[in-house]
């Protein structure tokens, strides 16, 4: 029997966990009725060789349904964790800060800026243009980019306050070893060490304002500035995590050189082929995501996950293991994550879709193998000029990353070798 699955497109409302629980049982509905249309597709294909074109048609709504039903669950997520600036409790000296910034994206005056900066020497930093956010606003915005961020939610975040971070490693491990306590210590051998070092580049965005709104007392002038530059910097900064050149811009882990899992070496991360040209196997598909989950090294596999893009998580919906049951999983509440084969599963649309020899799939333990690194400070620089009668706000933070360990990572090409 069809079933039509239609994507609940509410809003936020006063009974915002009403509205999640409704979302939450939509998207279960939808994953029961995409499991039984692709058996019935798998049952033509086993008796037919070929399955009812309408029901790869039926198959692809339900898909996208699936896909429609978690990002609305995921809007909701994010709307509801993004607390009020003004529920905040300020110091004097925040306050007056706030008071002053609020006045220069008004108004543009500078005095205020001005005299705290004289006082405190780190309002304003000239010889980089424009003043710094209140300290609420830049922490607000830092929670809101790891909503809206998968690869930042998942990966590790060092806050620095000049322009490069750096850090020494031990490509080896350190040494180790059991020993009584009154016993001689054995000479430690000469560990081999390494230093990377992590830039953080400009991001910038320019978002445009009326005079009629920063004229308008009702308007909170800070919720209104994140609001226009969240996204736009989550989309940013996601590209370059993933696909980033490392110059002027972060270092996206797709971007590193590789090689085949059995020969990997330090500086390279190691990846699995699936043996087919563009995608997966007919027979045993999975086998390879297998392979994948044990190329990584069980300490890294505890805290390992998924990442994927959507178009290439449709396509891994269809695997079965041996019993037949479906290997991707919805979530199991409200609010947590799909999974395959028992690893969370986050989507990053930047991830490639199958293709000749791409690296759709990335497997790994992102805490410790990724590394991004946010220089303190938010900059707003006015610009009434550029524009009229409009306002322009240059405002630019800076955000560097890499690969901070290439154990960590396992990679799954679509190709042959």
């Amino acid at each position: 029997m069809e079933q039509d699955i239609e994507v609940k497109a509410s809003g936020v409302t006063a009974n915002h966990e009403r509205d999640f629980t409704n979302s939450f049982d939509a998207l279960m509905d939808a994953f029961e009725a995409y499991k039984e249309t692709n058996d019935r597709r798998l049952t033509e294909i086993e008796h037919c060789k070929n399955a009812d074109p309408l029901l790869n048609e039926q198959l692809k709504r339900i898909d996208h349904a699936l896909n429609e039903q978690q990002r609305h669950i995921d809007s909701l997520i994010t709307r509801a964790s993004r607390p009020a600036l003004s529920g905040e409790i300020a110091s004097q000296d925040s306050l007056q800060h706030k008071t002053a910034f609020d006045a220069y994206v008004r108004k543009g005056d500078e005095y205020h800026l001005r005299c705290l900066e004289e006082k405190s020497q780190a309002i304003s930093v000239s010889e980089e243009g424009g003043y710094l956010v209140p300290n609420e606003l830049d922490h607000e915005l830092s929670r809101r980019m790891i909503a809206l961020s998968p690869i930042r939610s998942i990966s590790s975040v060092r806050q620095v306050s000049g322009p490069t971070y750096q850090k020494a490693f031990s490509v080896s491990g350190p040494s180790a070893g059991w020993v009584a306590e009154t016993d001689a210590r054995a000479e430690s051998t000469k560990m081999n060490l390494q230093q990377r070092s992590f830039v953080a580049a400009e991001l910038y965005a320019m978002p445009v304002a009326s005079s009629i709104l920063l004229d308008d007392a009702a308007v909170d002038i800070e919720q209104w500035l994140l609001e226009e530059i969240e996204s736009v910097f989550a989309e940013k900064e996601g590209t370059a995590f993933v696909n980033g050149t490392g110059t002027h811009q972060p270092k996206g882990f797709l971007t590193c050189d590789k090689t085949t899992n059995d020969t990997w070496e330090w500086g390279k991360l190691g990846y699995i082929a699936t043996g087919v040209e563009g995608g997966f196997a007919d027979n045993s598909p999975s086998d390879k995501l297998v392979d994948l989950i044990y190329s990584l090294k069980a300490g890294y596999r505890q805290n390992a996950v998924w990442v994927m893009s959507r178009s290439t998580q449709a396509e891994i919906r269809k695997f079965k293991d041996n019993t037949g049951n479906y290997l991707w999983q919805p979530p199991a509440a409200p609010g947590g994550r799909a999974s395959l084969m028992n690893f969370p599963l986050i989507e990053v649309e930047d991830m490639p879709a199958p293709a000749e020899n791409s690296f759709s799939i990335a497997f790994g333990d992102f805490r410790r193998g990724y590394l991004i690194v946010d220089r303190q400070g938010l900059r707003v620089l006015r610009d009434p000029f550029s524009a009229k009668p409009h306002v322009l706000f240059y405002t630019t933070k800076r955000v560097g990353g890499g690969i901070h360990d290439f154990d960590a990572i396992k990679l799954l090409k679509c190709g042959v070798t």
